[in-house]
């Protein structure tokens, strides 16, 4: 059995490839962003490149991503009760009244994912993916953590699946409790054993094939840290191993950015000829002829408005005649930066205040239309194990309740199929507007049941109704009220009309009008 140091040692050898173009694809766009595995300090000078195109296209390209995997005001995702056990385990009476209690639990768990910094690490992740094609994200109890590609290997099996990872960090020997071992090599003030301050922590991550579950721990100078062993369900890992494009047979994704570097370093090649080319053009040299009378000390010590002695013919200026070479450079620049901007979906970025459904709905077509099947890898890579990671999380800490796996199951809705529970509000309120124009508001009322179609309206909307529509018992009792104060009103409206004849006028009849008043009042008083 391999130890995870030279396991991870091992695998490296089948991501030098991918990392190298990483790097790559990051020097031309964010290079902070990917580097060696060797340069993960930072120590090393970054070299920025002489255009900001590829930097403002990865960050919109990501912010969209962001925006269509999750949006801020919907959610990715519906619980809803399997067709299958309507009538056989649940009374299908029973639907409105459970979308109305999981749109109150999916309130819960967006509120939960809103108020971590959970969109701050998958953004960052996002970036990744677009320039290296590759993220590691692994979810913590307390939050996210986003591994580059130079800091973990993965192995797949021959259908994709990762069935082994590998993390490398460097974290320091106090924070972990151990001893720094002695150093051969004295430090800057002389002693020995610092410099092995920070150890190499390994935390390896297999898939049991025996009880199916992903089992991990860390070692630090090839020994287990004690207490480090861990364990989580196939379906809710923690471990979220992302690509952008898959190639059979490989074991990391290739980025968007490695499939236009071409003009990513055409662009910059011809950003740097311009630049440089325009810091020698904007450059002034006076020339003075070596037969001239005019001095070229005088020349120049003359200050602005200065009266010398000397011919205009004398002094000549050098110019760079490559006007011609800088508009044909200029040019292509432009269009290989059009180019670019449009395959990452910058051309098309709309300023509003703040952000409408219409506008997640048309920011996931136009990232279905341009790169393809993005959605479906990612629901599976990402958006599915994030939320069941999520659940498993919130109902082992009791905020949500536990929900019956073989009933409830959760749906990802952040395709452009549907757009959270906006496409069911959309399709029952033209259900609805259908039937009252094609039958009729008879046919309508006849036919649909108003207290059944506000608790869909409400489901679908998120809206919660605690207090803000009547039960069918406040609807009852309110309708046994009206009825009762209706009879009492005939009733009064009756004595009324008697107490008009001769029979009850009291100067005719005073043995009568005190009666007749004691039943008024009566009649008057509110029910019990």
């Amino acid at each position: 059995m391999y130890k995870a140091r030279e396991k991870y040692s091992m695998l490296t050898s089948g991501r030098t490839q991918f990392l190298d173009t990483a790097v790559e694809c990051s020097e031309l766009t964010l290079p902070y962003l990917v580097r060696q595995d060797d340069d993960a300090s930072g120590k090393r000078t970054l070299l920025q490149p002489y255009q900001s195109v590829g930097a403002k296209a990865v960050v919109t390209l990501a912010a969209k991503l962001m925006l269509a995997m999750l949006p801020p005001q919907t959610a990715f995702f519906k619980l809803q009760v399997r067709d299958d056990k309507l009538g056989d385990t649940l009374d299908p009476m029973m639907r409105s009244e459970l979308d109305l209690s999981f749109s109150k639990i999916e309130r819960l768990i967006m509120d939960y994912i809103a108020a971590s910094s959970d969109r701050v690490v998958v953004h960052q992740a996002f970036k990744h993916l677009i320039v290296s094609g590759n993220a590691l994200i692994f979810m913590a109890k307390d939050g996210l953590k986003h591994y580059p590609l130079n800091r973990y290997v993965v192995e797949r099996d021959g259908n994709g699946n990762v069935i082994e990872i590998i993390t490398k960090e460097m974290v320091s020997r106090k924070v972990l409790g151990l001893t720094p071992p002695p150093s051969e090599e004295p430090n800057a003030n002389g002693d020995y054993g610092v410099d092995g301050d920070d150890a190499e922590v390994y935390t390896c991550v297999k898939l049991d094939e025996s009880s199916g579950n992903w089992r991990w721990h860390q070692e630090v100078d090839d020994m287990i840290l004690a207490g480090s062993q861990s364990t989580a369900p196939k379906n809710a890992s923690p471990w979220l191993v992302l690509r952008f494009n898959t190639v059979d047979g490989e074991d990391y994704g290739r980025g968007r950015v490695e499939e236009f570097i071409g003009d990513l370093r055409s662009l910059d090649g011809l950003s740097q000829a311009l630049v440089e080319g325009a810091s020698v053009a904007s450059k002034v040299v006076f020339l003075v002829s070596p037969s001239a009378t005019t001095k070229p000390g005088t020349l120049a010590k003359a200050g602005n408005g200065a009266i010398i002695q000397g011919r205009p013919e004398d002094v000549g200026v050098v110019q760079v005649g490559k006007t011609a070479d800088f508009a044909t450079a200029a040019n292509l620049a432009a269009q290989l930066e059009k180019r670019i901007l449009e395959a990452f979906l910058v051309m098309n970025v709309r300023n509003a205040e703040r952000v409408t459904a219409e506008e997640v709905r048309l920011t996931q077509l136009e990232l279905e239309q341009s790169l393809g099947g993005l959605f479906s890898l990612l629901t599976v890579e990402f958006l599915v194990p994030y939320l069941n990671r999520t659940l498993l999380i919130l109902q082992r800490s009791n905020q949500i309740p536990r929900l019956p796996k073989d009933v409830v199951r959760p749906k990802i809705v952040a395709g452009i199929n549907s757009l959270g529970r906006g496409q069911d509000n959309e399709a029952l309120t033209r259900f609805i507007q259908t039937i009252g124009q094609v039958l009729g508001p008879e046919a309508l009322m006849k036919f649909v049941d108003p207290s059944e179609a506000i608790k869909r309206l409400a489901a679908a909307q998120g809206i919660d109704v605690l207090n803000l529509v009547r039960t069918p018992e406040q609807l009852e009792q309110m309708k046994q009220m009206q009825q009762a104060q209706a009879a009492q009103q005939s009733l009064v409206n009756q004595t009324g009309q008697i107490a008009g004849t001769p029979l009850m006028d009291p100067e005719k009849n005073p043995e009568l009008a005190e009666q007749a008043s004691a039943v008024i009042q009566g009649l008057q008083q509110p029910p019990q």
